[in-house]
This record gives C-alpha cells, sequence and structure tokens, in this order.
C-alpha cells in the first residue's frame, strides 16, 4: 500500500482499476433495477438471489465495500498531492482554460456520491443486512410465515420512493453522477494507457454510459414515485 500511496502512475492506476471495477458493478446494479420498471417478478427472483447467494454475500459484497472506500480515499489523496504539487495557481496560469470543469470538480461531485451512498445503505443495505443477520430472516418474503406472500423486495423498492424529497435527493445524486463519470470514464482509460486508434470509440462509449446509466437510474425512481 505504501508504494501505491509514494508513487504518482500507481495511483493513478490503482484509481483507475477500482474505476472500472465500480463501473461494472453499477452497470450491473443497473440491469438488476430496471428489470423492476417491466415485471416486479422478475425484480424480486434476481434480488433474491443476490441477496442469499453465498458468493454474492460472503465474497463479493466485501470486495465491493472495500472498492468503494478505496477509490474515495484514493481520490482524496490524489486531490491532495496534486494541490501540493501546483506551483502555479489556477488564478496565475488560468486553470479554467486548460481544463474541464468536471475535471477542476471531481473531489465536489466525489463528494456528493459519497453522501449518497450513505442514502442509499441506509435505505436500503442497513435494513437488508438487520433483517436477514440480526432477525434472521433469510427468506425474502413479506411474511417470514407464508409462502405465499411473495418476495418483499418489490415492495420495499417502491415504498422508498414514495416521498417526493427522496426522489429529488435521488435525481440530483445521479446527476452528480453523471458528471462525475463524463470525466473519470475518459480520464481511467488514460491511467491505464489506453490512448490509441480505439480512444475516439472509447470517449463516445464514455459519454454514453456516463448520460445513460445515471439517466436510467432517475427514469426507475420517478417510474416508482409515480406509480406506488
Amino acid at each position: 500500500m505504501s508504494g501505491i500511496l509514494n508513487s504518482s502512475i500507481a495511483r493513478k492506476f490503482a484509481m483507475a482499476l477500482s474505476a472500472f471495477f465500480l463501473m461494472f458493478f453499477l452497470l450491473q446494479h443497473f440491469a438488476i433495477n430496471v428489470t423492476s420498471i417491466f415485471s416486479a417478478d422478475v425484480f424480486n427472483d434476481l434480488s433474491h438471489f443476490m441477496g442469499t447467494n453465498p458468493l454474492v454475500q460472503y465474497a463479493l459484497q466485501p470486495v465491493l465495500i472495500f472498492g468503494v472506500v478505496f477509490h474515495f480515499v484514493m481520490g482524496f489523496i490524489l486531490e491532495i498531492k496534486n494541490k501540493n504539487a501546483r506551483t502555479v495557481k489556477y488564478a496565475k496560469n488560468n486553470g479554467a482554460a486548460n481544463s474541464s470543469w468536471m475535471s477542476r470538480n471531481m473531489i465536489w461531485s466525489g463528494l456528493a456520491i459519497l453522501a449518497f451512498v450513505g442514502l442509499h445503505f441506509y435505505d436500503f443495505w442497513f435494513p437488508e443486512i438487520n433483517t436477514k443477520f440480526i432477525n434472521g430472516d433469510m427468506t425474502g418474503l413479506i411474511d417470514p410465515n407464508n409462502a405465499e406472500s411473495g418476495y418483499r423486495y418489490y415492495e420495499e423498492l417502491q415504498h422508498k420512493f414514495v416521498d417526493v424529497w427522496r426522489v429529488v435527493l435521488y435525481v440530483i445524486a445521479f446527476v452528480f453522477l453523471a458528471l462525475h463519470l463524463l470525466h473519470g470514464f475518459n480520464s481511467a482509460f488514460q491511467s491505464v494507457g489506453a490512448n490509441n486508434k480505439y480512444t475516439k470509440g472509447l470517449k463516445t462509449f464514455g459519454k454514453l454510459y456516463a448520460i445513460l446509466i445515471p439517466l436510467g437510474f432517475v427514469v426507475i425512481a420517478l417510474f416508482h414515485h409515480l406509480n406506488h
């Protein structure tokens, strides 16, 4: 770890790898959540599988949490290192002319996303951990004593988006996520040396990913708010 912290190239490379991992998870998370628009049964089945599969729960989930923490900690370290390394302030070299607004404000969009992760954990992850591992209910059923009651995941998802204030917070968070991804996606590929004949295609794909995935989550939140 000390080698990563002391090498600028290693820090950026590690940051890029954690970004790729989190972007893959985000895509997988969206793929499951979007099914809630089309089929409550499919969403319930997928959610129950992810929520009870031992590999997901005891291997992938801890890796995911580590990845989130690592990415944000590394982001703060890079921001501090970059600020300390600047010998000429933006006011003198007109940094705004040499970099985009998104690249100069990654730390702020990152903090907004981190706050949203906290809200998302409060809404979904903490209650799920409490239900399964504290209360001991691994059935996933609305009524643990009634197999005919059906899975609770779709009902819980809709319940979270009843209040308009929560929907607004989610929409704002996904706007910040889009801004963060618009710079972060291409920056991650640059950090691993992906500057070649495919660069233009990667940039186009990055823009589509950065806009469409957050927009998709916004649609999901609005759909359940309007159809609860």
